[in-house]
């Protein structure tokens, strides 16, 4: 158990892990996700980390799909500062206490702010990493909200 599946179950939420082979040599690690499971890149979802206004101590978690790419603007406007930067690797892993290519949106160390990308409500429910490279735990976008006190936003762009 990760403490991303913890969190689901302890949230009493409807949640399915799916696990598959995690190959080390993988370029993109949501799209071996999305490859591995059958889904759709739309449908798959990534976890990115950003610093708020230039301050590596105030971070905040984005979640869009695999697909496409994390849109810096419109997550500065949902969170609303001036600007956001994407997160150093090393501390977007020690705030949330999950490695590249594994961090979820649940069960991090510390509850960040949160922004869930619009297009989650298109699907019943959606994939995201479940704690560690391999394994993706999907559930409803309402649901992942509720867990993480995430908003949804327009943040993410094709």
């Amino acid at each position: 158990m990760t403490p991303a599946i913890n969190a689901a179950k302890k949230a009493r939420v409807t949640y399915q892990v799916h696990e598959y082979s995690h190959d080390p040599a993988a370029a993109s690690y949501g799209e071996e996700a999305a490859e591995a499971l059958g889904q759709p890149l739309a449908q798959v979802f990534k976890t990115l980390l950003v610093e708020i206004n230039g301050d590596n101590r105030k971070l905040a978690v984005a979640v869009v799909p695999v697909a496409g790419q994390l849109d810096l603007k419109a997550m500065a406007a949902a969170l609303k500062a001036k600007k956001v930067a994407m997160a150093n690797p090393v501390d977007a892993e020690r705030a949330t206490g999950y490695v590249v290519g594994g961090i979820s949106p649940l069960g991090q160390k510390k509850r960040l702010p949160a922004v869930l990308d619009a297009s989650a409500a298109e699907f019943d429910t959606i994939f995201m990493s479940a704690g560690r490279r391999g394994l993706e735990i999907e559930l409803a976008a309402a649901d992942l909200c509720q867990i993480t006190g995430a908003v949804m936003a327009p943040i993410g762009r094709l």
